[in-house]
Protein backbone atom coordinates (compact mmCIF):
# COMPACT_ATOMS: atom_id res chain seq x y z
CA UNK A 1 0.00 0.00 0.00
CA UNK A 2 1.41 3.70 -1.41
CA UNK A 3 0.56 5.70 1.88
CA UNK A 4 1.94 8.54 0.33
CA UNK A 5 -0.58 8.62 -2.45
CA UNK A 6 -3.88 7.08 -0.25
CA UNK A 7 -3.75 8.84 3.27
CA UNK A 8 -4.86 12.63 2.64
CA UNK A 9 -7.41 14.83 4.67
CA UNK A 10 -10.39 14.61 2.74
CA UNK A 11 -10.44 18.12 1.10
CA UNK A 12 -13.35 20.41 0.00
CA UNK A 13 -15.62 21.81 2.35
CA UNK A 14 -18.20 18.98 2.37
CA UNK A 15 -20.31 17.73 5.86
CA UNK A 16 -16.83 15.04 5.97
CA UNK A 17 -14.12 17.34 4.49
CA UNK A 18 -11.54 17.80 7.09
CA UNK A 19 -12.26 21.67 6.72
CA UNK A 20 -15.41 21.48 8.51
CA UNK A 21 -14.37 18.74 11.07
CA UNK A 22 -10.81 19.64 12.49
CA UNK A 23 -12.15 21.81 15.49
CA UNK A 24 -10.73 19.22 17.53
CA UNK A 25 -6.92 20.02 16.95
CA UNK A 26 -7.59 23.61 16.48
CA UNK A 27 -8.40 23.36 20.15
CA UNK A 28 -5.65 21.33 21.34
CA UNK A 29 -3.31 23.64 19.04
CA UNK A 30 -4.95 26.73 20.41
CA UNK A 31 -3.77 25.14 23.90
CA UNK A 32 0.00 24.93 23.32
CA UNK A 33 0.54 27.44 20.35
CA UNK A 34 2.15 29.95 22.73
CA UNK A 35 5.54 27.07 22.69
CA UNK A 36 5.13 27.35 18.75
CA UNK A 37 4.32 31.44 18.55
CA UNK A 38 7.79 31.16 21.75
CA UNK A 39 9.97 29.42 19.46
CA UNK A 40 9.27 31.29 16.33
CA UNK A 41 9.96 34.90 17.82
CA UNK A 42 13.48 33.46 19.13
CA UNK A 43 13.92 32.12 15.49
CA UNK A 44 13.55 35.82 14.54
CA UNK A 45 15.46 37.49 17.21
CA UNK A 46 18.44 35.14 16.54
CA UNK A 47 19.27 36.77 13.12
CA UNK A 48 16.33 39.57 12.63
CA UNK A 49 16.31 38.96 8.83
CA UNK A 50 14.49 41.43 6.67
CA UNK A 51 12.50 38.35 5.10
CA UNK A 52 11.54 35.84 7.64
CA UNK A 53 11.02 32.46 5.95
CA UNK A 54 8.74 29.68 7.83
CA UNK A 55 7.66 26.36 6.77
CA UNK A 56 4.49 24.89 8.42
CA UNK A 57 5.04 20.95 7.12
CA UNK A 58 1.66 18.99 6.98
CA UNK A 59 -0.25 21.62 6.59
CA UNK A 60 -3.49 20.45 5.00
CA UNK A 61 -6.88 22.33 4.77
CA UNK A 62 -9.60 24.40 5.89
CA UNK A 63 -9.13 27.59 8.46
CA UNK A 64 -6.54 25.78 10.57
CA UNK A 65 -3.99 25.84 7.78
CA UNK A 66 -3.69 30.14 7.97
CA UNK A 67 -4.48 30.44 11.81
CA UNK A 68 -1.30 30.04 13.16
CA UNK A 69 0.73 31.40 10.66
CA UNK A 70 -1.16 34.63 11.38
CA UNK A 71 -0.53 34.31 15.23
CA UNK A 72 3.34 34.20 14.26
CA UNK A 73 3.09 37.17 12.47
CA UNK A 74 1.23 39.45 14.87
CA UNK A 75 3.47 38.16 17.66
CA UNK A 76 6.55 39.06 15.91
CA UNK A 77 5.19 42.53 14.63
CA UNK A 78 4.68 43.37 18.53
CA UNK A 79 8.22 42.16 19.44
CA UNK A 80 9.33 44.33 16.27
CA UNK A 81 7.05 47.58 17.67
CA UNK A 82 8.21 46.73 21.17
CA UNK A 83 12.11 47.47 19.93
CA UNK A 84 11.08 49.82 17.21
CA UNK A 85 12.25 47.74 14.88
CA UNK A 86 11.20 47.55 11.14
CA UNK A 87 9.09 44.79 10.52
CA UNK A 88 10.18 42.11 8.10
CA UNK A 89 8.60 40.53 5.30
CA UNK A 90 7.30 36.94 5.34
CA UNK A 91 7.69 34.46 3.41
CA UNK A 92 5.49 31.30 4.01
CA UNK A 93 5.56 27.83 2.71
CA UNK A 94 2.70 25.51 2.69
CA UNK A 95 3.46 21.52 2.74
CA UNK A 96 2.02 18.47 2.60
CA UNK A 97 1.45 15.41 0.50
CA UNK A 98 0.38 15.74 -3.38
CA UNK A 99 -2.80 14.91 -2.63
CA UNK A 100 -3.60 17.68 -0.41
CA UNK A 101 -6.28 19.94 -0.97
CA UNK A 102 -4.18 23.37 -1.48
CA UNK A 103 -7.29 25.48 -2.86
CA UNK A 104 -8.90 25.68 -0.02
CA UNK A 105 -6.24 27.20 1.59
CA UNK A 106 -5.48 30.04 -0.73
CA UNK A 107 -8.86 30.47 -1.14
CA UNK A 108 -8.90 32.27 2.28
CA UNK A 109 -5.85 34.01 1.88
CA UNK A 110 -7.29 37.49 0.65
CA UNK A 111 -9.30 37.50 4.25
CA UNK A 112 -6.12 36.51 5.92
CA UNK A 113 -4.05 38.98 4.51
CA UNK A 114 -6.91 41.85 5.46
CA UNK A 115 -6.66 40.65 9.01
CA UNK A 116 -2.98 41.53 8.90
CA UNK A 117 -3.24 44.72 7.68
CA UNK A 118 -6.06 46.19 10.16
CA UNK A 119 -3.60 45.27 13.12
CA UNK A 120 -0.34 47.11 10.94
CA UNK A 121 1.19 49.58 13.10
CA UNK A 122 1.61 53.27 11.96
CA UNK A 123 2.06 53.13 8.76
CA UNK A 124 3.12 50.09 8.17
CA UNK A 125 2.13 46.75 7.24
CA UNK A 126 2.83 43.33 6.76
CA UNK A 127 3.86 41.77 3.63
CA UNK A 128 2.93 37.80 3.84
CA UNK A 129 3.93 36.09 0.70
CA UNK A 130 2.95 32.42 0.46
CA UNK A 131 3.63 29.48 -1.81
CA UNK A 132 2.84 25.59 -1.76
CA UNK A 133 5.26 22.72 -2.02
CA UNK A 134 3.64 19.79 -2.09
CA UNK A 135 6.04 16.45 -1.36
CA UNK A 136 6.49 14.57 1.51
CA UNK A 137 8.42 15.76 4.71
CA UNK A 138 10.42 12.90 5.30
CA UNK A 139 12.54 14.10 2.43
CA UNK A 140 14.21 17.51 1.54
CA UNK A 141 11.80 19.92 0.63
CA UNK A 142 13.82 23.01 0.68
CA UNK A 143 17.04 24.43 -0.33
CA UNK A 144 20.24 24.47 1.87
CA UNK A 145 20.43 26.75 4.74
CA UNK A 146 16.90 29.13 3.45
CA UNK A 147 14.10 28.70 6.38
CA UNK A 148 14.71 30.35 9.71
CA UNK A 149 11.92 28.45 11.33
CA UNK A 150 9.54 25.30 10.90
CA UNK A 151 6.26 23.87 12.43
CA UNK A 152 4.26 21.14 12.14
CA UNK A 153 1.09 20.39 13.71
CA UNK A 154 -0.54 17.23 14.28
CA UNK A 155 1.43 15.49 11.53
CA UNK A 156 4.85 13.87 12.17
CA UNK A 157 2.79 10.80 13.91
CA UNK A 158 1.86 9.31 10.42
CA UNK A 159 4.35 7.28 9.23
CA UNK A 160 5.81 7.10 5.87
CA UNK A 161 4.42 3.73 5.26
CA UNK A 162 2.95 0.51 7.23
CA UNK A 163 5.86 -0.74 9.28
CA UNK A 164 7.47 -3.62 7.12
CA UNK A 165 8.22 -5.70 9.92
CA UNK A 166 4.56 -6.26 10.86
CA UNK A 167 4.35 -8.46 8.01
CA UNK A 168 5.52 -12.43 7.45
CA UNK A 169 7.31 -14.40 4.86
CA UNK A 170 4.03 -14.61 2.85
CA UNK A 171 3.08 -11.26 3.00
CA UNK A 172 0.68 -11.56 5.68
CA UNK A 173 -0.02 -9.50 8.94
CA UNK A 174 1.07 -11.53 11.99
CA UNK A 175 -0.99 -8.58 13.44
CA UNK A 176 -4.35 -10.61 13.00
CA UNK A 177 -7.45 -8.80 12.89
CA UNK A 178 -6.09 -5.40 14.64
CA UNK A 179 -4.97 -2.32 12.79
CA UNK A 180 -2.44 -1.10 15.32
CA UNK A 181 -0.50 -2.16 18.44
CA UNK A 182 -2.74 -3.88 21.03
CA UNK A 183 -2.25 -5.75 24.39
CA UNK A 184 -2.62 -8.92 21.72
CA UNK A 185 -0.23 -7.95 19.57
CA UNK A 186 2.99 -9.95 19.33
CA UNK A 187 6.26 -8.26 20.58
CA UNK A 188 7.30 -7.84 16.97
CA UNK A 189 4.67 -5.18 15.76
CA UNK A 190 5.19 -2.82 18.46
CA UNK A 191 9.30 -3.06 17.82
CA UNK A 192 7.92 -2.88 13.66
CA UNK A 193 6.37 0.40 14.39
CA UNK A 194 8.89 1.68 16.85
CA UNK A 195 11.63 0.72 14.40
CA UNK A 196 9.60 2.87 11.70
CA UNK A 197 9.31 6.02 13.77
CA UNK A 198 12.85 6.38 14.27
CA UNK A 199 13.64 5.84 10.33
CA UNK A 200 11.29 8.09 9.51
CA UNK A 201 11.67 11.06 12.35
CA UNK A 202 15.77 10.62 11.38
CA UNK A 203 15.44 11.10 8.02
CA UNK A 204 12.92 14.51 9.07
CA UNK A 205 15.91 15.62 11.07
CA UNK A 206 18.18 15.16 8.37
CA UNK A 207 16.21 16.80 6.01
CA UNK A 208 15.43 19.76 8.14
CA UNK A 209 18.39 20.35 9.36
CA UNK A 210 20.00 20.82 5.91
CA UNK A 211 16.79 23.45 5.15
CA UNK A 212 17.04 25.76 8.48
CA UNK A 213 20.11 28.45 8.63
CA UNK A 214 22.78 28.06 12.05
CA UNK A 215 19.89 29.08 15.05
CA UNK A 216 17.16 28.23 13.34
CA UNK A 217 14.21 26.19 15.09
CA UNK A 218 11.41 24.02 14.91
CA UNK A 219 8.43 23.52 16.96
CA UNK A 220 6.78 19.92 16.61
CA UNK A 221 3.47 19.21 18.00
CA UNK A 222 2.36 15.36 17.24
CA UNK A 223 0.88 12.37 19.25
CA UNK A 224 2.52 11.04 22.13
CA UNK A 225 2.25 8.83 25.24
CA UNK A 226 3.76 9.45 28.39
CA UNK A 227 3.64 5.93 28.99
CA UNK A 228 7.41 3.76 28.19
CA UNK A 229 5.23 0.84 26.68
CA UNK A 230 3.45 1.61 22.68
CA UNK A 231 0.48 -0.48 23.83
CA UNK A 232 -1.08 1.85 26.43
CA UNK A 233 -4.89 3.08 26.25
CA UNK A 234 -4.53 6.89 25.40
CA UNK A 235 -3.05 6.12 22.24
CA UNK A 236 -4.48 2.50 21.46
CA UNK A 237 -8.33 3.38 22.21
CA UNK A 238 -9.06 5.06 19.00
CA UNK A 239 -7.41 2.68 17.09
CA UNK A 240 -9.12 -0.90 18.66
CA UNK A 241 -12.78 0.99 18.26
CA UNK A 242 -12.07 1.44 14.67
CA UNK A 243 -10.75 -2.17 14.66
CA UNK A 244 -13.70 -3.39 16.28
CA UNK A 245 -15.90 -1.68 13.95
CA UNK A 246 -14.89 -3.14 11.29
CA UNK A 247 -15.15 -6.48 12.67
CA UNK A 248 -18.93 -6.20 13.21
CA UNK A 249 -19.14 -5.78 9.34
CA UNK A 250 -17.15 -8.55 8.82
CA UNK A 251 -19.25 -10.35 11.55
CA UNK A 252 -22.38 -9.19 9.37
CA UNK A 253 -21.43 -9.91 5.98
CA UNK A 254 -20.73 -6.01 4.75
CA UNK A 255 -17.66 -6.42 4.07
CA UNK A 256 -14.63 -9.45 3.89
CA UNK A 257 -12.55 -9.87 6.77
CA UNK A 258 -9.59 -10.45 4.22
CA UNK A 259 -10.34 -6.39 4.10
CA UNK A 260 -9.82 -5.92 7.81
CA UNK A 261 -6.13 -8.09 7.76
CA UNK A 262 -4.96 -5.87 5.06
CA UNK A 263 -5.33 -2.74 6.78
CA UNK A 264 -3.05 -1.70 9.26
CA UNK A 265 -2.52 1.97 10.11
CA UNK A 266 0.37 4.20 9.72
CA UNK A 267 0.49 5.70 12.71
CA UNK A 268 3.03 5.94 16.27
CA UNK A 269 2.68 7.81 19.11
CA UNK A 270 6.05 8.01 20.32
CA UNK A 271 7.27 8.59 23.97
CA UNK A 272 9.54 11.56 25.04
CA UNK A 273 12.33 9.60 25.49
CA UNK A 274 12.14 8.13 21.87
CA UNK A 275 11.92 11.61 20.35
CA UNK A 276 14.85 12.74 22.48
CA UNK A 277 16.81 9.41 21.19
CA UNK A 278 16.42 10.83 17.49
CA UNK A 279 17.34 13.80 18.36
CA UNK A 280 20.63 12.82 20.07
CA UNK A 281 21.27 10.74 17.15
CA UNK A 282 20.72 12.55 14.32
CA UNK A 283 22.78 14.96 16.29
CA UNK A 284 22.01 18.23 14.55
CA UNK A 285 19.71 19.93 16.96
CA UNK A 286 19.97 20.87 20.38
CA UNK A 287 16.59 20.56 22.80
CA UNK A 288 15.27 23.38 23.99
CA UNK A 289 11.49 22.39 25.25
CA UNK A 290 10.13 18.33 25.51
CA UNK A 291 6.94 17.99 27.38
CA UNK A 292 4.04 16.06 27.15
CA UNK A 293 0.45 18.17 27.38
CA UNK A 294 -2.84 16.30 27.83
CA UNK A 295 -6.66 17.07 27.10
CA UNK A 296 -9.62 15.81 27.74
CA UNK A 297 -11.35 15.07 24.48
CA UNK A 298 -14.87 16.81 24.20
CA UNK A 299 -17.74 18.84 25.87
CA UNK A 300 -19.33 16.36 28.05
CA UNK A 301 -22.19 15.34 25.49
CA UNK A 302 -21.09 11.73 24.50
CA UNK A 303 -23.31 11.44 21.95
CA UNK A 304 -22.50 14.49 20.38
CA UNK A 305 -18.74 14.10 21.21
CA UNK A 306 -18.76 10.51 20.19
CA UNK A 307 -20.36 11.63 16.22
CA UNK A 308 -17.54 14.36 16.17
CA UNK A 309 -14.75 12.16 17.16
CA UNK A 310 -15.89 9.82 14.90
CA UNK A 311 -16.22 12.67 11.67
CA UNK A 312 -12.26 13.72 12.41
CA UNK A 313 -10.98 10.82 12.51
CA UNK A 314 -13.00 9.85 9.18
CA UNK A 315 -11.92 13.13 7.58
CA UNK A 316 -8.19 11.86 8.08
CA UNK A 317 -8.54 8.16 7.37
CA UNK A 318 -11.30 7.95 5.02
CA UNK A 319 -8.98 7.90 1.90
CA UNK A 320 -7.34 4.75 3.23
CA UNK A 321 -10.49 2.86 3.87
CA UNK A 322 -11.80 3.57 0.51
CA UNK A 323 -8.66 1.36 -0.69
CA UNK A 324 -9.73 -1.43 1.37
CA UNK A 325 -13.48 -1.70 1.87
CA UNK A 326 -14.87 0.41 -0.86
CA UNK A 327 -16.60 3.86 -0.46
CA UNK A 328 -20.15 2.51 -0.16
CA UNK A 329 -18.95 0.83 3.49
CA UNK A 330 -17.82 4.13 4.99
CA UNK A 331 -20.68 5.75 6.14
CA UNK A 332 -22.13 2.12 7.70
CA UNK A 333 -18.38 2.10 8.85
CA UNK A 334 -18.09 5.53 10.85
CA UNK A 335 -22.35 4.96 11.74
CA UNK A 336 -20.76 1.89 14.03
CA UNK A 337 -17.65 4.10 15.29
CA UNK A 338 -19.62 6.81 16.10
CA UNK A 339 -22.07 4.25 18.54
CA UNK A 340 -19.16 2.73 20.00
CA UNK A 341 -17.46 5.85 20.91
CA UNK A 342 -20.28 7.35 22.27
CA UNK A 343 -20.26 4.55 24.53
CA UNK A 344 -17.10 4.57 25.41
CA UNK A 345 -17.30 8.12 26.22
CA UNK A 346 -20.68 7.69 28.62
CA UNK A 347 -18.38 5.74 30.72
CA UNK A 348 -15.02 7.64 30.58
CA UNK A 349 -13.24 10.37 29.93
CA UNK A 350 -11.25 10.34 26.34
CA UNK A 351 -7.75 12.05 26.77
CA UNK A 352 -5.57 13.52 23.85
CA UNK A 353 -1.78 13.06 24.61
CA UNK A 354 0.59 15.31 22.57
CA UNK A 355 4.32 15.66 22.45
CA UNK A 356 5.13 19.33 22.37
CA UNK A 357 9.45 19.59 20.96
CA UNK A 358 11.14 22.83 20.33
CA UNK A 359 14.30 22.09 18.57
CA UNK A 360 17.42 24.91 17.84
CA UNK A 361 19.72 23.77 14.43
CA UNK A 362 22.68 23.40 16.28
CA UNK A 363 26.52 25.12 15.58
CA UNK A 364 28.20 22.02 16.06
CA UNK A 365 29.30 19.61 12.99
CA UNK A 366 26.61 17.01 12.45
CA UNK A 367 27.40 13.50 12.43
CA UNK A 368 26.33 12.67 8.82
Amino acid sequence: MDVETLLHMKGGLGETSYARNSSIQKKFTDGVKHVVIDAAIDAYLSETPRCFRMADLGCSSGANALSLIGDIVNAIDERCNEKTRQVPQFMVFLNDLPGNDFNSVFISFSDFGSRLKNIRRRDEFHSVFMAAVPGSFYGRLFPSNSLHFIHSCHSLHWLSQVPPGIFNEEGKSMNSRKIYISKTSPPAIAKAYQQQFQKDFGSFLKSRSEELVSEGRMALIMSGRDAKEPCNKMTTLLWELLARSLSIMVAQGEIEGEDLELYNAPFYAPSLREIEDEVVREGSFTVEDLKIFKDKVGSGDAKKDGAALAMAIRAIQESMLCHHIGREAIDRLFHIYSELLSEVMQQEEIMAVYAIVVLRRSLRVRKH
